[in-house]
């Protein structure tokens, strides 16, 4: 099922895989891969993405992708060239689109999801049940990503 990732680089960054998660039925988690996002000039890790395989009830709220930056390394796109080095893999998965979700209040993720091309689809209320909604998220933006 997980693939190789030793090619998700570009000029500036690497994905570096930190782990594999299988998928979780029970929980509705599809598979996973969780990634360091990692600078190509100095090998520092500047934060963390992680790609989330396959659509379900849970994607639908808590998307595809993931990412974190952290915070001495922020305002670099690092997140939005992250992701388009995951565009890649998903890709490879059969994904013919990729959901991302945010905040609706965080501008520096919802700048990330434009940079990297992806659509506002809309902005959802998190059910009660959702794992977001227990760490306190009570609405999220659905970004959009055609990857074919």
């Amino acid at each position: 099922m997980f693939q190789d990732t030793g090619d998700l680089m570009n000029e500036e960054i690497f994905l570096q895989l930190n782990r594999t998660v299988d998928a979780n039925v029970d929980k509705r988690y599809v598979p996973a891969y969780i990634f360091k996002i990692c600078r190509c000039s100095d090998g520092i890790e500047v934060g963390e993405c992680d790609l989330r395989v396959g659509h379900n009830i849970n994607t639908r709220f808590g998307g595809n992708i993931g990412y974190t930056i952290h915070e001495p390394y922020r305002g670099n796109y690092y997140a939005g060239k992250a992701c388009l080095l995951l565009f890649k893999l998903a890709r490879r998965h059969g994904l013919d689109t990729v959901i991302i979700t945010c905040d609706p209040d965080n501008i520096a993720s919802r700048k990330t999801c434009e940079y990297c091309g992806a659509n506002l689809l809309e902005i959802v209320d998190v059910p009660e049940w959702h794992p977001m909604y227990k760490d306190g998220s009570r609405k999220t933006c659905r970004y959009e990503v055609r990857l074919k």
